[in-house]
C-alpha cells in the first residue's frame, strides 16, 4: 500500500494574535493567521474564531466473554432539532482534567456514567471531530469490562447527569449502527472499528 503524505506540517501556520471573545461554560477564541498555500506562497491574514473546549477521552467499555458492549442513554442539547430525539445511545466520555492521563478519564468516566470497571484498555485513534470549528481532539478507546451497572441511572449529580446504562450485544448494536440509529461520532467510530477489528481483539483478550 502505498503512503499518502500531508504537503505541510506545523511549520507551515504562524498565528499573529490570539484573543478570548467569551468564556463560561466553554470559551471562544479568535485567531488571526497567515499559512502556507498550495502554490508555496502565504495567505493574508486571516481571522479564524475557535470554540475552546478542551480535549475528551472516549471509551466503548465491551465485556468480552458475552461479547456484548455498553451504551449509556443521555441528554444532548445540541441535538435539540424539530421532530428529533435529542436523547442518544453513546460510548463513554469526559473531558480531561488539567494533570490526568488519558487512561485515568477513561476509568473515571466509566465509573460515573455506567459504573463500569474495565481490567484494560486499548486505543483506538485520536482524531479532530470539527477541525474547521473546535480545537478539540478526542482520543477513542476499547476497553474490556469487569462489571458495570446495567439498567440503572448513573452520573455525577453536580454535573446534572442524569444516564441510563445498557448492555447491547455486539451484534445489536452494530445492527443499530447500520439502521442510523446510533448519530453520534465517537459511537460510529468506536462501533465501526469494533465491527471491523473485533473478533481479533476479542481472541487476544479471551487468552489473557
Amino acid at each position: 500500500m502505498s503512503e499518502l503524505s500531508l504537503s505541510y506540517g506545523s511549520g507551515d501556520v504562524e498565528v499573529d494574535k490570539r484573543e478570548t471573545l467569551f468564556k463560561g461554560y466553554f470559551q471562544m477564541d479568535a485567531l488571526t493567521l497567515r499559512h502556507r498555500r498550495f502554490d508555496g506562497d502565504w495567505t493574508e491574514g486571516i481571522r479564524r474564531e475557535i470554540f475552546e473546549r478542551g480535549d475528551a477521552v472516549a471509551v466503548l467499555p465491551w465485556h468480552v466473554e458475552s461479547d456484548t458492549v455498553i451504551l449509556i442513554e443521555q441528554f444532548r442539547p445540541g441535538a435539540i432539532r424539530a421532530d428529533d430525539s435529542p436523547w442518544m445511545l453513546e460510548a463513554v466520555a469526559g473531558v480531561v482534567e488539567p494533570g490526568e492521563s488519558d487512561s485515568e478519564v477513561a476509568h473515571r468516566e466509566a465509573l460515573e456514567e455506567a459504573g463500569c470497571t474495565m481490567d484494560a484498555l486499548l486505543h483506538v485513534v485520536s482524531y479532530y471531530p470539527s477541525p474547521g470549528a473546535c480545537s478539540e481532539q478526542i482520543r477513542l478507546f476499547v476497553g474490556r469490562v469487569v462489571s458495570a451497572a446495567v439498567g440503572e441511572v448513573k452520573g455525577v449529580d453536580t454535573e446534572h447527569e442524569d444516564i441510563l446504562v445498557h448492555s447491547v450485544s455486539r451484534s445489536d448494536a452494530i445492527a443499530l449502527l447500520d439502521a442510523g440509529k446510533i448519530n453520534n461520532g465517537l459511537t460510529i467510530i468506536a462501533l465501526h472499528w469494533l465491527a471491523r477489528h473485533g473478533d481479533r481483539l476479542r481472541a487476544e483478550w479471551l487468552d489473557r
